[in-house]
């Protein structure tokens, strides 16, 4: 193959594989992440057939890292920590360290020295956010006591990582050669300082360059400028980061995410991104698949076992003890303790940098990989057993349950009858359902976006926070009861699915959506929509309206 290109079959071989055993997995109602990391096996040098660039792959990695963390950054909720901040602080860094002490206790059997053993154990700590928080949607638990819990523990984790994205170059530097006690705490201090000056400039300079600059873009009215400016931001901060401070990639593209946060713009900046970091995001998941020997589980399949003990059940038994010692029921500690039951994204960027500085022995990377796999596919299984526990409880555990915990805000009044349901509350859909509310009309909004729910709330509408597409969801909306459906969500596509499995449960119900082009209509005419509206025709309409009612064309009209 000529070398130029090599980065397009990367990029076609990544996405395809990526693709059709991401589908596969989603097909078993395993974790798509399952799928992306085989993919990565199947084009890594250590199985037959396609193999990746190994200097390329390494590079988009990189990328989807930058991008993993401006999202994270970008997500990051300090009001939501603070929620739960006297467990989820504690907890989660109590679990941390025993989950590095039981790794660095593995290690020392198999004759790794302490660095090893230590970020090996680290690596076991961190649960995937992508896992987690898909486990909570499913069961609509992320506005609940326990998902909030779960997802501020989510939280410590992440901010722990960062942290020691920071510390381990040192610690690398520092313990190259014979360890030095003064060597290390001055290759810390130096590290800290760089650290303390970067995030320094960042809250006095960031904090209002970047505003200013995303305001300035969309005041041009140009969406592929904004969408530009958010990426320019991601990369470049990230990228400025670590040259001008030397500090690593992720850490400045976390507060480039973070500080992008605080402005009024980052709920579109998160929308237009997204693509993006969702592509980079998979990528990077193929690259690491890249670097798994299989020959692993054949050669130390005792070694595989142990690390997957102590990501399934190790940290795990640390969690339920520490959730109970705070004195939460014990639905809440094993839902919190099975979901953290595996390890993702941050498992693989520290262990990955660990191979990199050579603190992390090729095995134990794959040992990581290996536990990552496993504990991903063997989470449902494990939620599952936790369903079932749960429905075999009897009625006065509970009415106990529920008494402790505070009512959930997703509640629809079960009297509801001949109401509307309105399908997201954007710019679109919270007018609609303002509108629909002065004048009496009964209203139920679905809204999977956390702060656009949590205004739906604020507006006293009846809210269900999820994905319309999930059936869950839209039965919790009562859509058998339902009157009328109001799909004002941009997606046509997601629309149209979600229309026609609406029209299997209840075929009398009415169904209107938006719409963008003539395809977009005829799509949602075809899935069993009574009325599609073009926005564009409408809005032209309303202009010519307006128009015409102005004294120059006022007689023309009439």
């Amino acid at each position: 193959m000529p070398h130029h290109t090599s980065l397009i079959a990367m990029l076609v071989f990544g996405f395809v594989l990526a693709f059709v055993l991401g589908a596969l997995a989603n097909r078993l109602r395993l974790s798509p992440l399952v799928g992306y990391l085989l993919a990565g096996v199947l084009a890594g040098p250590f199985t037959p057939g396609f193999v990746g660039d190994a200097e390329i792959a390494p590079q988009l990695a990189e990328i989807g890292v930058i991008l993993l963390m401006f999202g994270v950054g970008l997500h990051f909720s300090l009001r939501d920590l603070m929620s739960v901040k006297n467990i989820a602080i504690p907890g989660a860094l109590a679990q941390i360290a025993v989950a590095t002490l039981l790794g660095w206790g593995l290690s020392e059997l198999m004759g790794w020295s302490h660095i090893e053993g230590i970020v090996f154990g680290f690596s076991l700590a961190t649960a995937s956010t992508v896992v987690l928080l898909r486990a909570m949607e499913e069961r609509r638990l992320l506005d609940t006591r326990r998902g909030k819990i779960a997802v501020g523990w989510l939280i410590v984790e992440d901010l722990a990582c960062v942290l020691a994205l920071v510390l381990i170059p040192a610690l690398a530097g520092a313990f190259d050669g014979k360890p030095d006690a003064g060597g290390v705490w001055q290759a810390l201090a130096l590290t800290l300082g760089k650290v303390v000056a970067f995030v320094a400039f960042m809250l006095l300079i960031g904090r209002k360059a970047i505003p200013w600059i995303l305001a300035r873009t969309a005041g041009t009215g140009s969406r592929e400028l904004f969408t530009l400016a958010v990426l320019a931001i991601a990369m470049g901060v990230a990228f400025g980061s670590a040259e001008l401070f030397g500090v690593s990639f992720a850490l400045g593209a976390f507060f480039a995410g973070m500080l992008l946060n605080e402005s009024e713009f980052s709920h579109q900046a998160a929308q237009d991104s997204l693509p993006m970091r969702d592509a980079f995001a998979v990528l990077f998941f193929v690259s690491v698949g890249m670097l798994f020997d299989p020959r692993i589980l054949v050669e130390h399949p005792l070694q595989v076992l142990a690390t997957t003990l102590i990501i399934v059940f190790g940290k795990s038994a640390a969690a339920y003890v520490i959730v109970r010692a705070f004195g939460h029921p014990n639905s809440t500690a094993l839902t919190i303790s099975t979901s953290l039951a595996q390890i993702g994204e941050f498992a693989f960027i520290i262990a990955g940098l660990g191979l990199t500085l050579g603190i992390l022995p090729r095995d134990g990377y794959s040992l990581v990989l290996a536990g990552a796999l496993i504990s991903i596919m063997l989470n449902p299984v494990l939620f599952m057993l936790l369903d079932r526990w749960q429905a075999r409880q009897d009625a006065r555990e509970d009415a106990r349950i529920r008494r402790e915990t505070p009512p959930e805000p997703d509640v629809v009044p079960m009297d509801i009858d001949g109401h509307a349901i309105v399908i997201g509350y954007g710019r679109v859909g919270s007018e609609l359902a303002r509108l629909l509310h002065e004048r009496g009309v009964p209203l139920v909004v679905i809204e999977d976006d956390a702060d656009l729910a949590e205004r739906a709330r604020a507006h006293s509408l009846p809210t269900i926070r999820g994905n319309a597409a999930n059936k869950r969801v839209m039965l919790e909306a009562a859509p058998e009861r339902a009157k009328l459906a109001v799909f004002a969500i941009p997606q046509a596509l997601e629309a149209g699915e979600t229309i026609a499995r609406l029209k299997l449960l209840n075929p009398a119900i009415t169904v209107l959506a938006r719409a963008h082009s003539d395809a977009q209509v005829k799509h949602l005419l075809e899935r069993g929509a009574d009325a599609a509206v073009l926005a564009e025709r409408e809005l032209a309409y309303s202009l010519a309206e307006m128009v015409m009612a102005t004294p120059p064309y006022r007689p023309a009209r009439a």
